[in-house]
């Protein structure tokens, strides 16, 4: 068993206040959780409005799969306009 954890720093360039992350972050998650039932959380940064750390945490059989699915939704988060990745580390367990 596999477990693995992609961690992304977020910079969120459009954004002006704290509703407003929450708003682009929420919605994030629900597509990253709805596509790919993958475990989505903002781990730091609550408090700061142009910037987040997301992480996601996969559970596989297989590493090869786990990979392949953290790279699927890595680029979901590169793809969505709203946020930039200023960086990202995965971790495998």
């Amino acid at each position: 068993m596999v477990v693995s954890v992609i961690a992304w720093e977020l910079h969120l360039e459009g954004c002006s206040s704290l509703k407003q992350k929450r708003a682009i972050l929420r919605s994030l998650k629900d597509r990253l959780r709805g596509r790919h039932n993958v475990s989505v959380a903002e781990t730091d940064h609550q408090d700061t409005w142009q910037r987040a750390e997301l992480c996601a945490a996969v559970v596989s059989s297989d590493r090869r799969h786990a990979e392949q699915l953290l790279s699927r939704i890595d680029a979901l988060v590169a793809s969505d306009g709203r946020v930039r990745i200023i960086d990202s580390v995965t971790y495998f367990y």
